[in-house]
């Protein structure tokens, strides 16, 4: 009987671990909704961040749709968008905040609506990655990108 228990307490064992493992390596890999697209090279992004387009704007439809990746502490500059802006947060933890107010929190299926015109910043938290759709209107013109959010704005 006792040999049983250890036999099964060992196979319990085995699958827990094989299950942490498996875990942690498909997090942000296998369990994205999109593809992750390619890194980041601009300098409108602190840390590393990965961009897929998902639609492109046109005549019929002026928003354009991306997949955003930022690893944990990645964030944008503060910018503004002239026809706004809407995040819907599929993975991960991550920070929205207005200029002149408080931090945001969001997590996985949280929304928010970036006003026109209004400048703000988003990112991923300290420690966990963050990935956000982003469903931007390009009918009143691009993205403008201001100064990098600071470190102290960035921890407050």
């Amino acid at each position: 009987m006792m040999k049983n228990n250890l036999k099964n307490l060992a196979v319990l064992l085995f699958m827990f671990t094989a299950a942490c493992k498996e875990g942690e390596q498909t997090k942000y890999t296998s369990n994205l909704l999109f593809p992750q697209g390619d890194k980041n090279t601009n300098s409108n992004f602190k840390g590393d961040v990965w961009v897929k387009s998902l639609v492109d704007p046109d005549s019929l439809n002026e928003n354009a749709v991306g997949n955003v990746t930022f690893s944990a502490g990645a964030r944008s500059n503060w910018h503004t968008h002239p026809a706004g802006q809407i995040l819907l947060v599929t993975e991960g933890v991550g920070y929205y905040q207005e200029k002149g107010k408080a931090k945001i929190v969001l997590r996985k299926g949280d929304s928010i609506k970036c006003p026109p015109n209004l400048a703000h910043w988003h990112g991923a938290s300290l420690d966990t990655a963050f990935v956000q759709i982003a469903i931007t209107g390009r009918q009143h013109g691009p993205t403008k990108w201001l100064e990098p959010v600071s470190d102290a704005d960035y921890r407050k």
